[in-house]
């Protein structure tokens, strides 16, 4: 059986024929296929939104906002010339001055003039060349990036007009906007939540809170009695006095990003 078969597989080796060579036309490579992300333009969307909430808010607060973890935000502010500090000052200084040497090798020569590790440095210098994202680097990350800035366009409009009209069609449009996003209580712990789309297709008016395993949902109509509370931007100094509402202290985590209330100055970041 053996024998038969490495003869068959000699007669058909025998019986090949090598296609002929036809040299690629110039151009001719696979079209990308998101042809429209560009990581430049998206740096520069980061950077403009971080430097405006820069005055502001916190690294985290800015953080949270755009789906970045504060480091990255840092290094936007750098970038952008408007984050000062004395490390990122002797940081930038010491590379400044080993400028003719390679990338890696001034990077390892200023972590050991510094004490510092190469990450460290790393993540006090600004992105190279204005561009965010590696040459070389995949599609997903890319896209990513792509879509927190389309995420965070999309929420800031929601916001803005919901503060101009206090609707009930804006509120929602504002809480399906938000779907992921990292609001915190009052004592400060974070949640975020999901609506579930129901068999037709259609997002139920439920916001699942993902604070805790077993947490229950959020309704709707929870939401709008609150919301009722909420007219004219009012302080409000502690979740119960939206009313007695199941789930008040989520509400009124939503409604503070949102603007819709004013919270007591300690309160503020």
């Amino acid at each position: 059986m053996k024998k038969a078969l490495k003869k068959a597989m000699t007669e058909n080796k025998s019986q090949e024929r090598k296609r002929p060579y036809k040299p690629r036309k110039s151009g001719a490579g696979r079209k990308p296929l998101k042809p429209d992300y560009d990581a430049a333009v998206i740096l520069q969307e980061q950077m403009k939104v971080a430097v405006a909430l820069y005055a502001n808010h916190s690294l985290q607060a800015i953080a949270e906002e755009l789906s970045l973890n504060p480091i990255k935000v840092r290094k936007l502010l750098i970038t952008a010339g408007v984050y000062e500090s004395e490390i990122a000052d002797a940081v930038n200084a010491a590379f400044a001055k080993k400028r003719d040497m390679p990338y890696k090798e001034a990077l390892l020569a200023v972590a050991a003039e510094l004490n510092l590790s190469k990450a460290s440095v790393t993540s006090y210098l600004p992105y190279k060349k204005g561009v965010y994202f590696r040459e070389n680097c995949d599609r997903e990350q890319i896209s990513v990036g792509a879509e927190r800035v389309r995420r965070m366009r999309q929420r800031k409009k929601a916001v803005e007009a919901l503060q101009s009209s206090h609707d009930e069609q804006l509120l929602w449009q504002c809480v399906v906007a938000f779907q992921g996003y990292r609001f915190k209580t009052i004592s400060g712990l974070p949640f975020s939540y999901k609506i579930k789309t129901g068999r037709n297709g259609e997002l139920t008016k439920e916001l699942w809170i993902d604070r805790r395993e077993g947490s229950k949902s959020l309704t709707w109509s929870s939401v709008l009695l609150a919301f009722e509370k909420t007219e004219g931007k009012p302080l409000v100094e502690r979740p119960k006095a939206l009313g007695d509402i199941r789930g008040v202290s989520y509400i009124y985590g939503i409604f503070r990003r949102f603007g819709l209330i004013e919270v007591p100055a300690e309160m503020k970041e």
